[in-house]
């Protein structure tokens, strides 16, 4: 497949500089940056300094005790790493699924689907080398930047209300300059993941033990996700095959299209009721979240990824209720083996980010986008094991007692996630009003 030119292919940094005692070593990064990330933010190295001591003075940093770190940049930062950072896909991945053995009783559609995953599952480097990996970890490097248009101005809506206005559309759209990170992810199976993202100086960490998805920010104190742990959206885009071929196990073939002048079938799928009714909560509702991947007709590779989803904000008082449509379309890109198996090392992401409300005649649209680069990944990692999915303290402590109010006498059967759902539920609102996905 072709390689963008994605334009910052400097090495990353893995050391930092003390900068309690100069004459002391380097300190090891936990996440390496791209030296871009130093020469176009020189303080970076303080302002993640002084968010790890915040982090130990305070174990709940509210959104102005971190504006001294984050300054004027604040709400675009937390924007990109809310919306693009850790993004997650509510569609459960389907595991163990059996080889093809005859299509005669499926839809024709299905049957289709099913033939085009195993022709992509052949293409990547078959299951006997999908079988052997039991766990992985990658180190890429990200720039991302946000362009919107002014508040209240008026959205002409032509076929999908979240798409992104094609080039030279967006009239009044204000840029902002690129922000440039690194990430580290770690895996085990498929539902056991970990990642950590630093961009411009601040970091965000997100995962899963298989019980419980957990993010963590400056902002914010752990929080979990509602209803099942979900798949990382970053691990679907070319990254992890395996979860790839379980995402689309049960989809349905929709027809074909031209992506980049490579023919592609379309495979779609979409969240069900129980999985939705999961992600819900008293004031958030998930109306609905589809997923489309386009496969090469040519090569049987995943060429490009997509997924939208809209959330309903049910107003308090006479506010009305605020919908917000999310649309993320990646292009997977160069593709390299590793260890007989191919994986996508590049690719872009662009995100629009469409808010209106049930009356109104005005919204706003937020357009983001992610230019990505994997710089190392190996499989199977010696000692890897489920204490390093394990939530942050926080979370954990709240585990521990729902744990021992289920298994308590006279109680009720239940899950962990039940207790944070309740703990979440004052906060939820105002989160997804600011459109974290």
């Amino acid at each position: 497949m072709g390689s963008p030119s994605l334009g910052f292919r400097a090495p990353m940094r893995k050391l930092c500089p003390n900068l309690d005692r100069e004459c002391t070593l380097d300190t090891v990064l936990e996440v390496p940056v791209p030296d871009e990330m130093l020469a176009s933010r020189p303080n970076c190295w303080h302002s993640m300094k002084a968010w790890r001591r915040s982090r130990r003075r305070d174990r709940r940093p509210s959104s102005s005790s971190s504006s001294p770190i984050l300054g004027r940049r604040n709400s675009e930062l937390q924007l990109l790493l809310r919306v693009v950072g850790t993004p997650l896909i509510h569609v459960p991945l389907h595991v163990g699924q059996a080889r093809i053995r005859s299509l005669k009783d499926q839809p024709l559609e299905s049957g289709m689907a099913r033939y085009i995953v195993e022709q992509y599952v052949a293409a990547i480097g078959g299951r006997t080398a999908l079988s052997s990996v039991k766990s992985m970890y990658a180190i890429g490097k990200v720039r991302m930047m946000t362009s919107d248009l002014p508040e209240g101005s008026e959205v002409v809506r032509s076929g999908r209300s979240g798409a992104a206005p094609r080039d030279g559309e967006g009239g009044g759209r204000t840029a902002t300059s690129a922000e440039i990170g690194g990430f580290v992810l770690w895996q085990k199976g498929l539902d056991l993941w970990c990642i950590e993202l630093v961009i411009s100086g601040l970091k965000i960490s997100a995962g899963s033990d298989g019980k419980v998805a957990w993010k963590q920010t400056p902002w914010h104190r752990s929080r979990a996700s509602r209803g099942p742990p979900p798949p990382l959206r970053r691990s679907l885009q070319g990254l992890d095959p395996r979860s790839v071929a379980s995402l689309f196990a049960k989809s349905e073939c929709t027809g074909e299209k031209t992506i980049n002048g490579e023919d592609c079938f379309i495979l779609k799928l979409e969240a069900e009721a129980p999985t939705l009714r999961a992600r819900s909560s008293n004031n958030v509702e998930m109306i609905r979240h589809t997923v489309w991947g386009y496969f090469s007709q040519r090569t049987g590779l995943l060429v490009r990824f997509e997924d939208s989803h809209l959330l309903r904000i049910n107003g308090k008082g006479d506010r009305e209720c605020t919908n917000w449509e999310t649309t993320m379309v990646s292009q997977i890109q160069g593709y390299r083996q590793v260890d007989g198996i191919l994986i996508a090392h590049e690719g872009r992401t662009e995100v629009s980010l469409f808010r209106f409300g049930e009356s109104s005649t005005y919204c706003t649209r937020t357009r983001m986008e992610e230019t990505w680069i994997i710089e190392e990944i190996e499989f199977n990692i010696w000692g890897l094991s489920i204490e390093c999915f394990l939530p942050p303290s926080d979370l954990q402590k709240e585990q521990d007692v729902a744990d021992a109010a289920v298994q308590g006498p006279g109680s009720k059967a239940g899950s962990p996630r039940d207790v944070f759902a309740i703990r979440n539920e004052e906060t939820d609102s105002t989160d997804e009003e600011e459109g974290e996905s």
